[in-house]
């Protein structure tokens, strides 16, 4: 692929990504505290163009030393596109993220949130619509700041009642309205 067509390919995908944020997340309210970090531009978007797990896990470790040189982005959405496009590879994954995070001392600093088109929680049906709180147009891995999530939890009045609401607003759009949501944001192109 040419340097240009690559260029164009990051951009569409982190435009994309930003568009299911504010239509879906945003808009939906799946995430109360998402608003604030959306409207005031402290959300890294990263594009990789790993290939490997390994690869990925260097971007993820390179995505941690940014953060931690970076004060004013709240969060970063590392969205990786080639590899880990099977959602069981990338679930598998997410527990390699996590030992990263241990033998790189951010135990406690950062959490990795999993985010994947095919996202589905244990002891669920595939087509449970449940799962479209995790899903989204790439697969990503959502890094927080831990302090971050536990000021937001002690702000919020009743952080327990979020996934029951979640699922309450996901059953009032249907599967079929959810799933065209992500198609648009996947294929969405800023004019």
């Amino acid at each position: 692929m040419r340097k240009s067509d690559q260029v164009v390919q990051h951009k569409h995908v982190i435009e994309a990504t930003r568009h299911w944020l504010e239509t879906v997340v945003i808009a939906l309210n799946l995430c109360p505290f998402a608003k604030p970090r959306f409207v005031q531009n402290t959300i890294q978007y990263s594009y990789t163009d790993a290939a490997s797990e390994e690869d990925l896990l260097e971007a993820l470790a390179d995505e941690l030393i940014y953060l931690d040189s970076s004060p004013d982005t709240s969060t970063t959405l590392l969205i990786h596109p080639n590899v880990l496009t099977n959602f069981s590879d990338y679930n598998q994954f997410l527990q390699l993220a996590e030992q990263l995070l241990e033998m790189s001392g951010y135990t406690g600093v950062y959490q990795v949130v999993g985010f994947h088109p095919q996202f589905q929680f244990d002891d669920t049906d595939k087509h449970d619509v449940g799962n479209y709180t995790n899903r989204s147009p790439y697969p990503m891995l959502h890094i927080l700041r831990e302090a971050e999530v536990t000021a937001a939890i002690e702000q919020h009045p009743n952080i327990e009642e979020i996934p029951s609401q979640n699922i309450s607003t996901l059953k009032q759009r249907g599967i079929k309205k959810l799933h065209k949501l992500l198609l648009e944001s996947s294929e969405y192109t800023a004019h």
